[in-house]
């Protein structure tokens, strides 16, 4: 019953609840950004909880339409959401302090592996704590998808479309082709309801963004080491990466490992498992190398170049969301690709509860912590490091 309560007190409307200050920004996201293990759908989950459930900043359908806009852009998602949520609640200065406060805890610990890495000569052991953060993440990413899926399958329509936007998603289809057929599957069921009369604007007003205009870094091609073309390349790999965090390894090896030899393919193995096992955005692996090859300078260039893109893709497609959202057949294919979201997060999920829920002490660790959450409001970064702790004595 407390759970029922609690959900019909949570906002429903198109509207921002209640406003934030830049502070509460940045406290804010500086501890999503400290606690937030396990990749996109993880951060997702937490922001959700943060923003949504315990501070209600959001109503769940806008926090929906900020996801399905972070989708349809390059870059890594999870920050993209933070901008988003930042730029809703303060304008600009919160899109940059929003942003900036999720990227900084990350990049630092990163900064810190990779000191310790040059050092010893090897990385430091943090399994024990990933073993019990990983079913908390489980647990709060679950929680997140139960509750954004009471507004996002609103129509029986939207269910059908959203299983088979996840059976595609198993048979390893492109997620961007999957979200399009899901916002265009979406329009035509409109157009079939409504005529074909009705005005397109807005429909596909996100694609422009979806090829990457910034290959800026192709005149490094060749180039020997430095901190300008080191800046180009993860420019743009910053704004034509879509899908899965794992992608950056095949940009970072094509171009650092094969053609410029700046890294080894060690280094690059041992990035991304540095990327994978600290908390925060994936894309800070680009920290890590930056520091191997240019120190304390190349891991700030590395890290700017990288993120720079989805600040500029979220100050240029953020303000035409609402403007969608009142478009007839613009809000059917944004409620089409909010479906397809939830559908590849939950796709997501399950990859990752394959590997984090291994044996009885995992699995009780994800239960009591799903428990605690939906029949509580306690902030789930205690539920991360209660985890850590478990994790670290059971294992």
């Amino acid at each position: 019953m407390r759970w029922t309560k609690r959900t019909a007190a949570e906002p429903e409307d198109d509207q921002t609840v209640t406003g934030a200050s830049l502070g509460e920004l940045a406290l804010v996201f500086l501890k999503l950004g400290t606690v937030a293990f396990g990749g996109p759908a993880a951060h997702v989950g937490l922001m959700d909880n943060e923003v949504v459930r315990r501070r209600r900043w959001l109503s769940r359908e806008s926090f929906l339409d900020l996801l399905g806009a972070t989708n349809l852009i390059p870059g890594p998602n999870s920050t993209e959401m933070a901008i988003h949520i930042g730029h809703r609640q303060a304008g600009w200065p919160g899109l940059l302090v929003a942003g900036a406060a999720f990227i900084l805890p990350a990049s630092l610990i990163v900064t810190a592996f990779a000191w310790a890495y040059v050092r010893y000569g090897q990385l430091p052991q943090v399994q024990s704590v990933l073993y019990g953060v990983k079913p908390v993440i489980i647990a709060v990413v679950l929680q997140a998808l139960l509750s954004l899926g009471k507004t996002a399958f609103k129509t029986k329509r939207l269910i059908v479309l959203a299983c088979a936007a996840a059976t595609l998603a198993f048979f390893k289809v492109n997620e961007l082709v999957i979200l399009g057929l899901c916002g265009l599957g979406m329009i035509l069921l409109k157009l079939a309801g409504q005529g074909i009369g009705k005005k397109l604007w807005g429909v596909f007003v996100f694609w422009p963004f979806t090829y990457g205009s910034f290959n800026v870094a192709a005149g490094a091609v060749g180039a020997p080491f430095g901190l300008w073309p080191l800046f180009l390349f993860f420019v743009k790999v910053g704004s034509v990466l879509y899908g899965s965090g794992y992608v950056l390894l095949a940009f970072i090896r094509a171009d650092l490992v094969d053609r410029w030899h700046w890294i080894t393919e060690q280094q690059l193995l041992d990035a991304i498992v540095v990327g994978q096992v600290t908390p925060g955005p994936v894309f800070t692996t680009a920290t890590f190398i930056g520091y191997l090859l240019g120190g304390y300078s190349g891991a700030v260039i590395a890290t700017v170049g990288i993120f720079a893109p989805a600040f500029l893709f979220v100050a240029l497609s953020g303000p035409l969301i609402p403007k969608i959202r009142h478009s007839l057949l613009a809000g059917a294919f944004l409620d089409g690709v909010n479906a397809g979201s939830l559908s590849l997060m939950a796709v997501v999920t399950y990859h990752l509860a394959t590997t984090a829920l291994i044996d009885v002490p995992t699995i009780v660790i994800a239960v009591a912590a799903a428990a605690t959450l939906y029949w509580t409001r306690l902030n789930s970064a205690w539920l991360v490091l209660i985890g850590a702790l478990v994790g670290t004595v059971v294992s």
